[in-house]
């Protein structure tokens, strides 16, 4: 098939939706389809063997010579798919213009901040929509009930996240977020400050808060502010790389974002073997079972008793490690590519002319 997968967001620029956009291109070109990314961030004209087509923008909108270009050469594909967060003005504009393109939502809408949904269903029109976990979905059937809206995950290669053999090492808390607000590492130092003091002191304890982004000073200052610095590091942003190496070497995974959508770093935390702590709210719970792969709570102050005892209690601790090390969760590759694939069979018989969908 020819896939046109659109985001605005792509690599070089890293986060959850760059990344996972880039890995499904590399699925399906594994897999023997004919993979282009459509985006607006700046950047060489291919990642590794993926072609890339950067339109013009200014300001994060499309400009129109943009427009232009994805109606001349979205019809040459057979299936669109088109990668949202709560602001896309190009994923937007490719759904409007493509033959029922897919639209799937990577974010998870706050109830106490209202996103015109409606208004960009309208102006989107005659789309699939779909989201990277039941919690995004079940927002999306709330307030489109009149919708089929289906769920096609985010993916992770477990073996990527094994492939560090574990070594001895001090116990560690280990958090992976871009820092801005909605990710909360601000709250994410008040956690570890309750963590330390709710573990025996005679207990060494390492915490690591991996990223970079708006609030990366504002978190610094907290750390040193509450005198953490001496076990609380941030080293900005790594590699994926030097994450695996990290996890190789941590025990406990924090995911403290209320509103997260789905969870890739908590997802492959899990594959490498740490005990993840996350929010109940999201969509971490797909892959997060309470007292198998982690704990789920409610609250901040919750996180930190559930993660100190997790850190107290080595048998505890050192079973759920081992489960997760050595199980497979759902989201594989395998899973999430096939899952993608039904989907755009149908897609797929519909943009062929009429007789090639006899023969």
């Amino acid at each position: 098939m020819r896939i046109a997968l659109v985001s605005d967001c792509y690599l070089p620029r890293l986060g959850g939706i760059e990344l996972q956009v880039h890995d499904l291109a590399v699925q399906l070109i594994r897999a023997g389809h004919e993979v282009t990314v459509f985006t607006i961030t700046d950047g060489p004209s291919s990642a590794g063997d993926v072609p890339v087509v950067r339109l013009p923008a200014y300001g994060g909108v499309p400009l129109r010579a943009a427009v232009d270009r994805l109606r001349a050469m979205l019809p040459g594909f057979e299936v669109v798919h088109c990668h949202s967060s709560l602001v896309s003005p190009l994923a937007w504009q490719a759904a409007r213009l493509a033959h029922r393109p897919f639209l799937t939502l990577h974010s998870l809408p706050s109830a106490s901040m209202p996103w015109p949904l409606a208004g960009i269903d309208r102006y989107v029109g005659d789309v699939q929509w779909t989201a990277v976990s039941e919690a995004v979905a079940e927002v999306l059937r709330n307030q489109l009930p009149e919708r089929a809206i289906g769920v096609l995950h985010n993916g992770v290669d477990p073996e990527l996240w094994r492939r560090y053999r574990r070594t001895d090492h001090t116990l560690t808390i280990v958090s992976t977020m871009r820092l801005v607000r909605r990710k909360r590492p601000l709250a994410t130092v008040r956690i570890l400050e309750q963590i330390r003091a709710a573990v025996p002191s005679a207990v060494p304890l390492r915490a690591v808060v991996v990223g970079d982004g708006p609030q990366a000073a504002a978190a610094a200052r907290a750390v040193r502010r509450r005198g953490l610095s001496e076990w609380v590091d941030l080293p900005g942003r790594l590699t994926r790389f030097e994450i695996q190496q990290l996890y190789a070497s941590a025990d406990v995974y924090l995911a403290p974002a209320e509103l997260e959508s789905f969870g890739v770093a908590a997802l492959e935390a899990r594959c490498a073997g740490l005990a993840v702590v996350a929010m109940a709210s999201g969509g971490v719970g797909e892959f997060v079972r309470p007292g198998i792969e982690g704990r789920l709570v409610h609250s901040d102050s919750e996180m930190a008793a559930v993660a100190a005892a997790l850190l107290s209690d080595r048998a505890e601790l050192s079973r759920i490690q081992s489960f997760n090390r050595h199980t497979d969760p759902v989201m594989t590759w395998r899973n999430v590519l096939a899952q993608h694939l039904t989907a755009y069979s149908p897609r797929a018989v519909e943009a062929q002319p009429p007789s090639a969908s006899r023969r």
